[in-house]
């Protein structure tokens, strides 16, 4: 079959090759893959950045959004059958650890993640647990069964707190941001802010929910912030991109009692005030990793049944599996906002 694969220690050195068609064991399944979703993940596995430099270990088979289609099952696989369309979460936990036997799969003590701990979905085939699959209905396309983890990323941190009726800062625009934009709106938020730089970005926050786009970059962010929430700041604010200077606005923008969730991973050590931005606050953060299983995967089955469209203007590219380093590229370039891939 044919793999896209991070075939060395160093930026870009993502090949397309032939690889064996891997066998399941007895509780997993065979899948044909038909789309794949790029994430930034998988961008900071191109740039080879100083996060994959200490996780990846190549050569590996990158990739973890995917939908496709059941080829084959293990003996011990009774739920599924050949020809189901699945897709699938990525982090495969071991039912053991404490985290597991409370019901919080999602933060799995000795968790394995597909692309990049293990091979992963950019390749024609690949094997997963059966316990791991999600069914896909009719009402799903492969495009957008494609989108469905990073989709659950946004899911989540949105669910993690109220918004209906509450203003919300959104920092970062990137694919799971402005998903996360459009399911704010859905939710009913009363005005939604959201930061981000990148033009082609920021024009896609406006199609799909956001009131007001601020360029982060520019002069006076904090007070245009504080302006656009009447001088109150926001209720809730959603940090999507790990970039120091958003997190910092975060904390300093956010209301007495409000509340913040973090998704984005930083690269860096971030200082915060406790005494001023958080205690004397009253505000509650939460710490927001991957996708609650499967709590998420039902709350985005059913978004993409009622909503599915607002979604469609985050994947600006589809592109033959071949085309991976020209994907890269276009996002490298700002370019770009959600690829998929069609394997």
């Amino acid at each position: 079959m044919k793999a896209a694969i991070k075939e060395i220690r160093a930026p870009k050195s993502i090949i397309i090759t032939e690889k064996k068609i891997p066998t399941p064991n007895d509780d997993e399944v065979l899948i044909k893959i038909k789309k794949a979703g790029i994430c930034g993940t998988d961008f900071h596995i191109y740039k080879w950045d100083n996060w994959a430099q200490h996780r990846i270990v190549p050569p590996l088979t990158i990739g973890h959004e995917f939908g496709g289609v059941i080829e084959k099952l293990g003996k011990n696989v009774t739920k599924y059958k050949v020809g189901d369309r699945v897709s699938a979460e990525g982090h495969i936990v071991c039912h053991n650890c404490k985290s597991c036997n409370l019901g919080n799969y999602h933060i799995c003590d000795n968790v394995k993640i597909i692309g990049v701990d293990i091979d992963g979905c950019f390749a024609e085939y690949m094997v997963m647990p059966a316990s791991n699959l999600w069914l896909l209905g009719n009402h799903i396309s492969d495009r957008h069964a494609a989108i469905m983890d990073p989709l659950g990323n946004a899911m989540h941190t949105v669910m993690a707190q109220p918004v209906k009726d509450r203003n919300v800062l959104i920092t970062g625009a990137g694919s799971i941001g402005l998903f996360a934009t459009a399911i704010t709106r859905s939710l009913g938020a009363n005005r939604i802010v959201v930061s981000e730089p990148n033009s082609l970005k920021a024009e896609v926050a406006k199609k799909i929910g956001a009131d007001e786009v601020i360029n982060p970059l520019e002069a006076n962010t904090y007070q245009k912030v504080m302006s656009l929430f009447d001088s109150h700041g926001p209720d809730v604010v959603l940090e999507m991109s790990g970039v120091s200077s958003a997190i910092e606005l975060a904390f300093n923008a956010i209301s007495k009692g409000g509340d913040v969730s973090l998704l984005g991973l930083s690269d860096q050590q971030i200082s915060l005030d406790l005494n001023n931005q958080v205690i004397f606050k009253g505000i509650t953060i939460r710490g927001i990793n991957g996708r609650r299983m499967f709590e998420t995967w039902h709350q985005v089955d059913e978004y993409i049944k009622n909503h599915g469209n607002s979604i469609e203007p985050v994947i600006t590219h589809e592109m033959p599996l071949s085309n991976i380093n020209e994907a890269f590229d276009l996002m490298a370039n700002n370019a770009a906002i959600k690829v998929v891939l069609s394997i």
